[in-house]
């Protein structure tokens, strides 16, 4: 599998799609939040099948890693893993950016914390799922 950066915004839309409202129930409205447009897309291929995204936005010294899905057929292969350290290896990349942050589904929490993110606050929900924030130095 191969991850990349990528300008195709339709595919990572899609991939999102399929997990976020088809399987999980999000609505279009709480998924489409019109901030694609100014964030770096990962996409991550399995071959020639694109299999995983995560999307960054930066603001200032906080880089943000949301929108991060794996296709159910690829889930347990590492590939989470893999678009995550992909992610904050481009973070590192952008000048200025010293931290990472995400908001975390909170079934989730103890895979992001293996990666070094540590839970900040309270449990909250986020389209009707309940999430945890968590961040990380770069």
């Amino acid at each position: 599998m191969k991850i990349e950066v990528t300008d195709d915004i339709p595919t990572c839309q899609a991939l999102r799609k399929v997990v976020f409202i088809d399987e999980q129930g999000v609505s279009e409205a709480d998924e489409v939040d019109g901030l694609d447009g100014r964030a770096i897309h990962l996409l991550a291929w399995d071959g020639d099948c694109p299999v995983g995204t995560a999307r960054l936005l930066v603001k200032g010294a906080v880089g943000k890693i949301g929108r991060v899905c794996v296709l159910p057929e690829v889930r347990g292969s590492g590939l989470g893993a893999a678009l995550i350290r992909a992610a904050l290896d481009v973070l590192r990349g952008q000048p200025g950016v010293t931290e990472a942050y995400l908001g975390s589904q909170s079934h989730a929490v103890g895979f992001y914390e293996k990666l070094g993110f540590a839970v900040e606050g309270e449990e909250f929900l986020d389209a009707g799922i309940p999430h945890r924030h968590m961040r990380r130095a770069l």
